[in-house]
């Protein structure tokens, strides 16, 4: 499937797929890179919503790390949409 993974679906829909928490909440999610000691690292960053407003948001810890941003972004959105909820769901219950 072409949108199995993030980035695959972040391709495919043109816009950041979303998820209900274990807690009951909707969440969308968005790939940040930043600069870190060795290099870029990424990141998920997971908004919460409450209808169409922002509520509040979650951070997963870096999740891979790469010489340049480009290459930190393509990593982590090789992790599958499964992946992402598993983490989403770790981090909200």
């Amino acid at each position: 499937m072409k949108d199995a993974t993030l980035g695959g679906y972040l391709k495919e829909h043109g816009r950041p797929p979303a998820f209900e928490g274990s807690d009951g909440h909707s969440y969308t999610v968005e790939v940040i890179c930043e600069r870190s000691e060795s290099g870029w690292s990424a990141y998920l960053f997971f908004v919460r919503w409450q209808g169409s407003e922002p509520v509040g948001h979650v951070e997963s810890d870096y999740l891979c790390e790469a010489a340049t941003e480009e290459e930190a972004g393509l990593k982590i959105k090789r992790l599958t949409l499964h992946e992402v909820r598993r983490l989403l769901d770790g981090m909200v219950a």
